[in-house]
């Protein structure tokens, strides 16, 4: 979208992140009251790790507890295997002038990462080594067009998405893993509203879940919508979410869906000026409806994913802090104060999260 230009919670069981521990666990124990333990017993808590740099991550994408890519500001893209002791700079060469917003990570060694912008600042890159050499396999050549997410249901299939052109979302569909693109019929995509934008804050603008459901998040116009397909993109669906719209900087920022059926949308207004009530509604539907959460975030949060292994625990981040729900997104309450755009999640609890003045952290016991 063309208008978007630190303290640790009660006492934890120090082997709590230990692998084996579920989702479900994690949260429960984050939720606890605070218990007369050993004082020597640590709490999981966000640990920041040194990038080497001082840009802009709102890229991110986990692969373990020991293997995480970043895309950010300045064509930068650093990946990490041994836990975020060391990070690797492996940017796509000529790439200062970018700005990366999103990456997808097969693995170790595959990812796809996009650059936003008008024309022909809008590209994806794909890399099969590390990142040692990357492959440009989309330039945008509309000067209409604004792309801002992109998301892969398999390592073949996968979808990014612009701002509307010519009054209508726009949708790249790839089946090859990214190695080419081409541009989906707009005939199965309803008319987007006057001023309707994707937020390009954390990569979570488009997401799927399973095989063939996507969906999409908006923002800046009369109403914050989130738009779902079950067919990998050709046909859509609109709904409006309780989240406060009507002005550029307000609207849905982040999806997480934990099957086709369970999501949380997130998202206020990003101005720190300004106050974002209601900023998280979930859904049961797979996105038909949408309802505000009791007790929401307390300030605007752009990233959200659900906790491996766990039917209700999820995480947002924002600008002031983290917060978790252990009840599917209905109440949250803040962990952090710490600024992150965005987090992620691996099924062996590699939780990350990323953000401005090339800051990452893992969660750590």
């Amino acid at each position: 979208m063309r208008g978007l230009g630190k303290t640790r919670p009660k006492i934890f069981m120090r082997r709590l992140l230990a692998a084996g521990v579920c989702g479900a666990a994690l949260a429960a124990v984050l939720t606890a009251p605070a218990q007369a333990e050993e004082p020597d017993r640590q709490a999981p808590h966000w640990e920041l790790k040194d990038s080497g740099t001082d840009v802009r991550f709102r890229g991110l994408s986990a692969v373990s507890r020991n293997t995480a890519w970043l895309a950010g500001s300045q064509g930068t893209v650093l990946r990490t295997s041994d836990g975020g002791a060391s990070w690797r700079n492996v940017s796509p060469p000529g790439a200062a002038e970018l700005e990366f917003r999103d990456i997808e990570a097969f693995d170790s060694r595959r990812a796809v990462v996009l650059a936003i912008g008008e024309g022909e600042a809008s590209r994806i890159f794909r890399t099969d080594d590390g990142g040692e050499t990357w492959t440009e396999s989309f330039r945008n050549i509309d000067a209409k067009a604004f792309y801002d997410c992109v998301t892969f249901f398999d390592r073949r299939h996968g979808l990014a998405m612009s701002d509307p052109v010519d009054g209508k979302f726009r949708i790249l569909s790839t089946s090859d893993g990214g190695r080419s693109w081409k541009v989906l019929p707009s005939n199965g995509m309803p008319a987007a509203q006057e001023g309707e934008a994707g937020f390009a804050a954390s990569g979570q603008c488009l997401v799927s879940s399973g095989p063939r459901d996507v969906w999409l998040a908006t923002g800046g116009a009369a109403r914050a919508r989130v738009l779902h397909s079950s067919d990998r993109g050709l046909t859509w669906r609109a709904a409006d979410t309780p989240i406060p719209a009507g002005d550029p900087a307000r609207g849905v920022f982040a999806l997480a869906f934990r099957d086709r059926t369970h999501g949380i949308a997130v998202g206020g207004d990003y101005r720190a000026d300004q106050a974002s009530p209601r900023a998280a509604a979930v859904s049961g539907d797979a996105g038909r409806t949408w309802t505000p959460a009791d007790r929401p975030p307390p300030a605007y949060r752009s990233g959200v994913t659900w906790l491996p292994h766990s039917r209700s625990a999820a995480l947002a981040v924002g600008p002031t802090g983290t917060d978790l729900t252990t009840d599917g997104g209905r109440t949250w309450r803040t962990l952090d104060t710490g600024s992150y755009d965005t987090v992620d999640c691996t099924p062996d609890l590699g939780c990350w999260a990323s953000g401005e003045k090339g800051r990452v952290a893992r969660l750590e016991r």
